[in-house]
């Protein structure tokens, strides 16, 4: 009987390990002061970072979902590494926290050397945009698990703020501000409507110039999340923010109602032409009503902020001046039944 290998069964530890050795100065480069070992150990070991009083803890995780799907469909693996990294950093930023380091989780049933690079690189890329570490992972190489030609993702992020500036809403009052910032298309949401309207109704192919886009679809949809951390960071170290929402699943009115106190509810008035083509494009081919879009897509807005009347020019001004496109998205209202979020397009 012929002597039975871990490879022979499907799994080539050194494909993994090739790859790592190979960009391992990228992984690397997204180290702070905080972390004191490097990669390949069996845990990552940071300090604390240093200058807080009272400093907690803020961890998320969560994935890509099935915009992967177009991914492995575009055969284009670099930027779904910056959506995972941006959909942990964008909502520990929501609390006011500085996010300062990034775990990964990469599975698949056989490596594929470039497609793993590709998504290993985006995922770097992602932290030196959130000025995060990359200090840890899990490469989990499963045969028969999934699909050939398919993997799935999971981060984990973790950040600090000090107890006193935690941002959770509370203080948000009437006549308060909303403020949007635009996204970048559809970040990492509503993807299995776009994939059914698109291409299981209208038989599109990832390749078609679709007439109101400048780009072919498969550019538009994997389009990266955009990180608003360095910006964000700019507005909580001068002004007072009361609140703050990244849009991702369940879209304006799911995500923004997560952070009002009880009694208030937001008016919120989305312009046309903030809207992103992608948007209306889908919403006529599916005839899905506005109502279900804005709950559905971020409908061109990536985050929001809370914040006083009386600061929100200064605010939008210096939100710009660090490459933001923003605009007043509305106000907080008392309300006194179910409807929390009531929300009108405008042009």
């Amino acid at each position: 009987m012929a002597i039975t290998t871990y490879k022979d069964a499907g799994v080539d530890i050194k494909k993994a390990d090739d790859v790592l050795n190979r960009i391992k100065h990228n992984i690397c480069s997204t180290f702070n002061p905080f972390v004191l070992n490097t990669i390949g150990g069996f845990a990552a070991v940071t300090e604390i970072p240093k200058g807080y009083n009272n400093p907690l803890m803020v961890s998320s995780t969560d994935g890509v979902g099935t915009k992967l799907k177009i991914a492995f469909n575009a055969n284009k693996h670099d930027t779904v590494g910056i959506d995972l990294v941006a959909m942990s950093v964008n909502d520990i930023l929501t609390m006011g926290a500085k996010p300062f380091f990034f775990l990964d989780y990469f599975a698949t049933g056989h490596i594929e050397e470039k497609v793993y690079e590709d998504v290993i690189m985006g995922i770097c890329d992602g932290c030196t945009q959130a000025d995060c570490a990359l200090i840890g992972g899990e490469t989990a190489e499963m045969p028969s698990f999934y699909r050939d030609g398919e993997y799935d993702l999971a981060g984990f992020a973790i950040g600090f703020v000090e107890r006193d500036k935690i941002v959770n809403g509370t203080t948000i009052c009437e006549g308060d501000v909303i403020i949007g910032l635009a996204s970048n298309g559809l970040h990492s949401n509503g993807y299995s409507l776009v994939r059914k309207v698109l291409f299981d109704v209208h038989s599109l192919k990832l390749h078609d110039i679709v007439t109101g886009l400048e780009i072919p679809l498969y550019e538009e949809l994997l389009k990266p999340t955009r990180i608003y951390v360095r910006s964000v960071e700019q507005i909580l170290e001068r002004y007072t923010v009361k609140g703050m929402a990244h849009i991702t699943g369940g879209g304006l009115p799911g995500n923004i109602s997560r952070i009002l106190p009880r009694g208030l509810g937001a008016q919120l008035n989305v312009p046309s032409a903030r809207i992103p083509s992608i948007f209306p494009l889908i919403q006529e081919m599916g005839n899905v009503q506005f109502d279900e879009m804005c709950s559905t897509f971020n409908m061109g807005i990536g985050f929001v902020l809370v914040v006083n009347q009386n600061e929100s020019e200064a605010i939008m001004n210096l939100l710009e001046k660090y490459g933001e496109t923003v605009f007043l998205l509305g106000n907080i209202r008392k309300v006194s039944g179910k409807e929390v979020i009531t929300i009108s397009r405008i042009s």
